[in-house]
């Protein structure tokens, strides 16, 4: 193929920045991305510029070992959507400029003066060259034109896994070295001020890096006052979450007073994104660099004085030149901008027309000369509240900025659609020669964190860290009131967020906002709080029996005061910009009212096809809140329909929500057949996420008898079974045991072939919990036909498709135990077949097959099978069977010797944290092969622990089945440890060979066989 030429970025323009966060743009317009796996590979290509990296090496940067089996063609998926962001003109198929394939990977070959990496580089090289040929002066300024394209840290807030983080961190040194070189060189030529910028920034990138901060004390030496210290260079890193390109602006045009420049830099965001926060922080630093910092705060409403923000700020210049220039007071025009003295009544008023422009003039000179001696920050806040003149002010001074000052502004965003005058000195600034204009975002979930942390003191479990970045929209001033309310209540859980409430700071913010509202749009926002966080715009107009552009009109005045916003990609929706703003305004409308108003919404969601797959989710929540208003057994149907949805999704905690609330709901109104419904579905979405041992027996019980009662003879089979298993795997044997009689003797009198074969597999389940492999083996073999030929649809029959795939599971376990892998392996590949995608039935067999590899003694079969198993359920939604394949792949990694120790302490925290309190099914089976995994890691001390509580569990819990297994794995310990290890290995193969466990009957006689021959897999 012939060489694709090069083009330069010119053609377009396209611009890529990595040096900080990952940004993409041309013609100096922003471009999206993509999801963050998407964006992340994008920046792992532009890190790697000019060479390639393997599509397996992609997928292991992007999923580690949590990669599934398509992640190779999601990386092809993602480059071709990278190749039309970047090359949207680009025809189907074509290979792409930029973006392309090489050998078995991919390859980003940049344009020129595209990428800020390269330009970094060829800026850094030119600075080398220059040293070399005596010219440090030339030198110098390459390096500084090289450090001033850093923002922050390479990727920032990309870096996701260990690799990743290597490939960025590895640009952060470059980044690094090259301030450590021009360092020294800035002190050499006694220009030590150029770099101390990029030096602080460097330290607060890496506070560790001893490099960087050798070389920073030493240019704030050289510097001498008023420099900071080296401790100071932090503070802001560690007093602001986030904004790490937002504070480099703002450093760089402090920066720029102190070498005799100027800057002007506007800042624009919603109420509560952390404008005010981040003036605050720039003021801070300035002062301690020794610049003089003058607050104009603005006021909202008409009981501001005009001119308000100038007035503080000339008054801020008198009270920094001392006593004697403030007695004597200014003179001509600013005379109106000081507050008199007697009882500080403020006298100023609007200029007229006649002296606006000296006025303008003279604090333009005045800002001059108190800036020669010292530099200016100028800080004006809420700039949306500012006058006409004070405005216009602004728009005078930024024409005419004195050296030596700078102005930072800060406004609403919404503000400019609604004041035309702010909208001309924006427009006015816009035109002067290096201006910034700083749109502030919300915080990403991380930051969300980060700023949780700090508000409560310590680290916010994942969920709950999720729950508030969700709640408040990534809005800093909601994400710590939420923490202070949630830390108030002494309770930092999931549950504790969900009954939290919205704080009455937050409240009072948005009732506010709502103040002025006529009584129409009031009502309509009220009605739309109610349907949810997204409004479909046709639901609305007919709850309330409007047309639709009359909620359009009527809720207009809602969008310029930042309340509500459209919904990207989606004309026939709006959007609360937060749902604490939608709760805020739902918590304000009466009981009764909302009550009908969810009804209502009920209602309009039967009658209009949203085409949306969360109808029935949140018809069974309108149906709910409206309590007695709605037909219970309507509500009850809709409670069990969004159950039985939720959990085809696999949103277990939903799902188990919805039908607890169906249930009960059912049973408080007579409604049997309801009732029993709810409980089929919620017993096996219970058993699917953690275990039958997570249910409640009574609520068994209880389903048992209705089926009964009803003449169900195979649901009530099914419920009996079910608390069979519950027992079983809560390590009630006592209890499970006899149940398993009754269903035996159950089956053994009925016709029905589904019921005798529950008899059959309840027993066959019991021989194997007490031991006996081979009655088991037997009493399962015989079910198997009836399984097999009777499967239940998921669909239809939840419980009866969960048991019976559990069945399925147990008989070929057994069969391994019995001695024929083989036969074991083919049972499980028509499991595999049967699953199709269903993620749920992959965990299910790929967790018996874990099992059932490391019991066998094959660490390779059971990582490859955990891999593909945890991949298909990253979220650890199913606990109980996603346990046993984490718990598997640890073992297989520590028993391959890859990093053993770390791989026995995950498991070993695994297990303390999951299946010892209250015990649960096979943990002395886990137990045994964590003492093999630090067998591995050569610590037989905690081997032996883990074998000793192995064998404890054994007795308490009278689960055998594993019995000889362990008696192997002491003769493997002994053996390691010197001991004598024959006799306990001979014991281990006549109880096997007893309880026909041929499995470990083999094992144990390779093991006798001596150590040469090893433990070889069967």
């Amino acid at each position: 193929m012939a060489e694709l030429p090069v083009r330069s970025a010119a053609d377009g323009a396209l611009r890529l920045h990595i040096l900080g966060p990952l940004r993409v743009g041309r013609a100096g317009v922003g471009l999206d991305v993509g999801p963050p796996r998407q964006a992340r590979l994008l920046a792992l290509l532009l890190a790697q510029a000019g060479r390639p990296l393997s599509t397996a090496m992609l997928v292991d940067l992007l999923w580690g070992d949590d990669a599934p089996a398509s992640a190779p063609n999601v990386v092809q998926r993602y480059v071709g959507a990278l190749r039309r962001l970047l090359e949207p003109e680009l025809p189907a198929r074509e290979p792409g400029s930029y973006l392309r394939r090489q050998d078995s990977g991919y390859l980003f070959v940049p344009g020129e003066g595209m990428l800020d990496l390269v330009a970094f580089r060829q800026r850094v090289e030119a600075a080398r060259a220059a040293l070399a040929e005596q010219r440090p002066e030339a030198a110098l300024s390459d390096y500084i034109r090289a450090l001033e394209l850093w923002e922050g840290p390479a990727a920032d807030g990309l870096r996701h896994g260990a690799g990743a983080t290597g490939v960025f961190a590895a640009l952060d040194g470059e980044f690094f070295d090259a301030c450590v070189a021009a360092a020294e060189l800035s002190i050499r030529l006694e220009r030590p001020q150029q770099v101390l910028r990029p030096l602080r920034l460097a330290s607060a990138m890496d506070p560790s890096c001893e490099s960087v901060n050798t070389a920073l004390h030493a240019v704030l030496t050289a510097a001498g006052p008023p420099s900071a210290t080296a401790d100071d260079a932090t503070v802001t890193r560690e007093s602001v979450v986030g904004r790490a390109a937002e504070r480099v602006t703002l450093q760089r045009a402090v920066s720029a007073s102190l070498d005799g420049g100027t800057g002007l830099v506007f800042l624009e965001g919603e109420p509560g994104v952390g404008k005010t926060r981040l003036l605050e922080e720039a003021a801070l630093d300035a002062d301690r660099r020794g610049v003089l910092v003058l607050w104009g705060r603005c006021r909202e409403g008409d009981g501001a004085p005009a001119m308000w923000p100038w007035i503080q700020i000339v008054e801020g210049v008198l009270d920094a030149r001392g006593s004697a220039d403030r007695d004597q007071g200014p003179t001509g025009e600013l005379v109106h901008l000081v507050r008199q003295r007697e009882g500080d009544v403020v006298e100023a008023a609007l200029p007229v027309e006649g002296s606006q422009f000296r006025l303008f003039r003279q604090v333009v000179d005045l800002l001059a000369r108190t800036a020669a001696p010292r530099p200016v920050l100028v800080l004006l806040d809420d700039l949306q509240w500012a006058d006409t003149a004070s405005l216009q002010l602004l728009g005078y001074l930024a024409e005419w900025l004195p050296e030596r000052t700078v102005v930072v502004g800060a406004l609403r965003e919404h503000g400019v659609l609604s004041d035309p005058e702010l909208t001309r000195m924006l427009s006015t600034v816009s035109r002067v020669s290096g201006h910034r204009r700083i749109h502030l975002g919300p915080l990403g979930p991380d930051e969300v964190t980060e700023l949780v942390r700090r508000e409560i003191g310590r680290d916010p479990a994942p969920e709950v860290a999720r729950g508030i970045y969700t709640r408040t929209a990534g809005n800093p001033f909601f994400v710590r009131e939420l923490a202070r309310l949630l830390a108030d209540g002494g309770v930092f859980t999931p549950e504790a967020l969900t009954r939290g409430g919205v704080p009455s700071t937050v409240r009072d913010v948005v009732r506010d906002r709502m103040d002025g509202l006529g009584d129409r749009t009031s009502e309509l926002l009220r009605t739309a709080s109610v349907v949810g966080r997204d409004v479909d715009l046709r639901l609305l107009a007919g709850i309330t029996r409007l047309d639709v552009a009359s909620c359009l009109a009527a809720l207009e005045p809602v969008h310029a005061l930042g309340l509500l916003a459209t919904v990207p990609g989606d004309p026939f929706s709006v959007r609360f910009t937060h749902d604490l703003v939608r709760e805020s305004v739902a918590r304000d409308i009466p009981q009764a009212r909302a009550a009908r108003l969810h009804l209502a919404v009920a209602d309009g969601l039967e009658k209009v096809d949203l085409g949306d797959v969360f109808t029935a989710e949140r018809r069974a929540h309108h149906l709910w809140a409206a309590g007695p208003l709605a037909d219970p057994a309507r509500t009850a149907a809709a409670l069990v329909a969004a159950g039985r949805r939720a959990a085809a999704r696999s949103a277990l905690v939903a799902a188990e929500q919805q039908l607890q609330s169906a249930a009960q709901l059912a049973r408080d109104a007579d409604l049997p057949e309801w009732e029993l419904a709810a409980l089929s579905q919620l017993t096996a979405v219970v058993g699917m996420r953690t275990g039958y041992r997570a249910s409640a027996f009574d609520a068994l019980e209880r389903a048992e008898q209705l089926a009964r009662t009803l003449g169900r003879e195979r649901e009530a089979a099914d419920f009996l079974f079910s608390r069979r298993a519950a027992y079983s795997q809560a390590g009630r044997l006592d209890r499970s045991g006899p149940l398993a009689r009754r269903l035996l003797e159950q089956g053994s009198d009925s016709p029905d072939p589904l019921v005798c074969a529950y008899g059959l597999l309840a027993w066959g389940i019991h021989q194997w919990d007490v031991g006996d492999v081979g009655e088991a083996f037997r009493y399962l073999g015989r079910a198997n036909r009836t399984l097999v030929e009777d499967l239940a649809e998921r669909a239809e029959r939840p419980l009866r498709y969960d048991l019976q795939l559990m069945s399925l599971g147990m008989l070929a376990e057994v069969t391994a135990l019995h001695g024929d892998v083989d036969a074991a392996r083919a049972l499980l590949d028509g499991m595999e077949i049967a699953a199709g995608e269903d993620s749920y039935a992959i965990t299910v067999w790929t967790s018996f097959a874990a099992r059932i590899a490391a019991m066998a003694g094959d660490p390779e079969w059971a990582l490859r099978v955990a891999r593909e198993g945890i991949a298909e359920d990253p979220e650890f939604s199913y606990r109980f069977f996603g346990l046993y394949l984490r718990l598997a792949r640890l073992w297989a990694l520590a028993v391959t010797g890859r990093e053993p120790a770390v791989a026995a302490a995950e498991a070993e925290r695994l297990i303390e944290a999951m299946l010892l309190d209250p015990p649960r099914s096979n943990v002395p089976t886990w137990c045994g092969l964590l003492a093999e995994a630090w067998l591995a890691a050569d610590r037989p001390a905690k081997a032996a622990a883990a074998l000793d509580r192995a064998e404890h569990f054994l007795e308490s819990t009278g689960q055998r089945y594993a019995e000889a297994l362990l008696l192997l794995l002491r003769a493997r310990l002994l053996r390691a440890t010197g001991g004598e290890a024959s006799s306990v290995a001979e014991r281990a193969g006549a109880l096997a060979r007893e309880r026909e466990a041929h499995l470990f009957a083999r094992r144990a006689a390779d093991f006798l066989a001596g150590p040469d021959a090893g433990d070889r897999p069967a």
